[in-house]
């Protein structure tokens, strides 16, 4: 069950296995789908998404195109207990892995609403799924270097697949960007030492344990198919074997939801990092358009991507070749921030003197920008997932999720408890409000915290009726109200399960800034069923319907008594028919 204020209405949608046209079969809830059903259905674990409305460039709210990130699977994807696998706990069938590999990716689905306010799934030939073997191309200042060749593509300049798509991103020309977060868990190495490049990202011989490699097998087809997520050296060069697959995982996956034919893009110029969110700042004609992305993992680092071009409003429609002309050139920064509460955007770039005594190429640079960003210094951060820009003032903010392993002594300014359990949220605002600036200011937003926690870890005053913990997954809609989602990794007084709060953190009177008291103000408005994370939220243009991802819920959500549990957005509207309100 969900929770919502009096007086909306819910409604649940597209849950794993939800067949995407007349040609898929339905959903066989014993986990019996094949391979091929599933590359048709709906995927697994459903996370960020967006709402693109039909037709491109209107601001139609009856009908539109959801794109939905799918990050992981889990057992219940099979029939009986799970999957097979031999001794060594590694898979035996390739359909169960090829399952597998199609439950991963993105799903982009049309839907309308009727007069009535229901939605249904709609098929007039935009509805399609990426999965974790789709084809797509690299483009950017790492395609076609010796970085990214493999025995799939010699030259460079192709790939396969995506996969752990977790926070999501956009443009201001109607893309899509999926964002490539945890693929450490799928590629593996049996190195010895496990060179730095691979071990900074966290490759290691078994991963999360799903080892597609493992059925590589020696007929050549079966061969190619799996050998890619094994990137052990095996053969005379990288063109002949998978060493540098890792290299192709990564990135930002640029996608046009209006071009079903259209072939998915890895911009390598944004960084290769555990992506989460890549959310833009203010959009601003003649101006740089500036890119705001988290690396999630406990000390990583914020980052963003500053575009050469200015924003052109001609290219609002522009599709992949507008992402040609803004992703493909631009500058990398890291983040520092500073006891002052200023900071510093250290550029990633091989003019470094740090960098280019490590690197030998701005390739190099932008495929390990972990390393990069370790060797400019730049902030520890508690695992920084989603950012968002408030249209209000333009100041962007950023939940770091938690972070148990800071100790005592380790903290800094904008990490500043030790066993943070529980979280924050942070706020910067560019020099200028110039989305190229190198310098910010910031403070802290809000903590995460039990309503009963001292006051020395409940710094924010949280309550009853507005403790959370994990803040991950955020969202400004276009009024200014603020969306925070929780991933919850620790008990709340209230025993809420994961949520969604909403605030105003700021607001204009005429030209004068308003900023209420953000603790008092904050509110529960979402709580979703047990054993979830709340993920992904979106609306359509007139703000009378709301989407909201709930992924791994337990129980039997949705569908009820006897059956498993089924990722699913929950769509949400008032049932006086107005707007999404606090």
């Amino acid at each position: 069950m969900v929770s919502v204020p009096n007086g909306y209405t819910t409604q649940v949608m597209i849950p794993w296995g939800t067949p995407l046209n007349g040609v898929a079969p339905a959903f066989a809830g014993d986990g019996t789908n094949t391979a091929a059903e599933q590359a048709l259905q709906i995927g697994a674990n459903h996370d960020g998404m967006k709402f693109y409305p039909l037709p491109a460039g209107s601001e139609n709210s009856d009908r539109g195109l959801l794109v939905v990130n799918h990050e992981y699977s889990n057992s219940t994807l099979y029939a009986g207990d799970g999957r097979s696998v031999d001794a060594d706990g590694n898979p035996t069938d390739p359909d169960e892995v090829r399952k597998d590999i199609n439950a991963h990716g993105v799903s982009v689905v049309e839907l309308v609403r009727d007069t009535s306010g229901e939605w249904s799934i709609a098929n007039t030939g935009f509805n399609r799924r990426i999965t974790a073997g789709t084809t797509m191309n690299l483009s950017g200042p790492v395609a076609g270097t010796d970085l990214v060749v493999t025995a799939f593509d010699t030259s460079g300049m192709t790939t396969r697949g995506t996969v752990n798509n977790c926070g999501r991103g956009f443009t201001p020309w109607g893309t899509y960007l999926a964002t490539e977060e945890n693929f450490q868990g799928y590629v593996t190495t049996d190195e010895d030492p496990i060179p730095e490049e691979k071990a900074r990202y966290g490759l290691s011989a078994t991963g999360f344990g799903y080892l597609w490699g493992a059925l590589a097998g020696d007929a050549s087809e079966v061969n190619d198919e799996f050998a890619r997520w094994d990137t052990t050296p095996s053969g005379a060069t990288a063109a002949s074997d998978y060493r540098n697959a890792s290299n192709t995982f990564g990135w930002l996956v640029e996608i046009d939801p209006y071009n079903p034919v259209s072939t998915p893009t890895k911009r390598t110029a944004m960084g290769r990092i555990l992506h989460e969110g890549a959310e833009p700042g203010r959009v601003i004609a003649d101006r740089p358009i500036a890119w705001y992305m988290g690396d999630d993992n406990r000390f990583d680092y914020f980052y963003k991507f500053v575009s050469d071009e200015n924003w052109d409003p001609a290219d609002a429609d522009g599709g992949l070749t507008a992402g040609n002309k803004y992703l493909d050139n631009g500058t990398l920064y890291v983040a520092r921030f500073f006891e002052d509460g200023s900071g510093e955007w250290v550029e990633l770039d091989i003019s470094v003197p740090a960098l280019a005594a490590r690197f030998s190429s701005q390739a190099e640079v932008l495929t390990y920008a972990r390393i990069a960003a370790d060797l400019v210094n730049a902030t520890p951060m508690d695992r920084p997932e989603w950012s968002s820009t408030d249209p209000n003032t333009g100041e962007i903010y950023l939940t770091l999720t938690n972070n148990t392993r800071r100790e005592v002594g380790g903290e800094n300014p904008a990490n500043p408890r030790a066993n943070n359990s529980h979280g924050h949220v942070i706020r910067l605002a560019e020099a200028g409000d110039n989305p190229a600036a190198t310098t910010f200011d910031w403070d802290i937003f809000v903590f995460g915290s039990n309503a009963s926690a001292d006051p020395s870890f409940n710094i924010s005053g949280l309550t009853l009726d507005n403790e959370f913990a994990s803040p991950d997954g955020l969202w400004f809609d276009k009024r200014g109200v603020l969306w925070i989602q929780t991933d919850n990794g620790a008990p709340l007084d209230s025993n809420t399960n994961d949520q969604m709060l909403a605030v105003v953190p700021a607001g204009l009177d005429g030209d004068r800034l308003i900023r209420p008291d953000t603790q008092a103000q904050l509110k529960r408005f979402f709580v979703g069923p047990a054993g979830c994370e709340v993920t992904g939220v979106d609306m359509t243009p007139d703000n009378r319907t709301m989407f909201v991802n709930i992924q791994h819920p337990g129980g039997t959500f949705p569908d009820g008594a006897g059956t498993r549990p089924r990722s699913a957005t929950v769509v949400i509207s008032r049932n006086d028919g107005g707007e999404i309100a606090l």
